[in-house]
């Protein structure tokens, strides 16, 4: 089986620092509780859509349970005015 790699993206209203801040406390929880280190990234053309990418993810229903915990935990949800989408990917064979 090929790992899984996530892309979640939104847009941030309010305060940014916040938003931030509640990002740091999410991919820590992960990190942490799941082991997988993600990063943020910023749409160059648009900075209030952010998307977390988490990649290779083995054990996928680890990773998403530690996610909706943790997502909770942060607060994220308050700052992503336009809700979280999640895609999940694999690399093709």
């Amino acid at each position: 089986m090929h790992p899984t790699h996530y892309y979640i993206w939104y847009r941030i209203g309010g305060d940014p620092a916040k938003a931030r801040a509640a990002v740091n406390a999410l991919m820590q929880d992960v990190a942490l509780h799941a082991g997988v280190i993600g990063r943020l990234m910023l749409r160059r053309d648009d900075p209030t859509t952010w998307m977390e990418i988490y990649e290779n993810v083995v054990d996928t229903a680890l990773f998403d349970s530690v996610l909706a915990d943790a997502t909770v935990r942060s607060g994220i949800a308050a700052s992503a005015g336009e809700g979280r989408r999640i895609e999940r990917f694999a690399d093709a064979p």
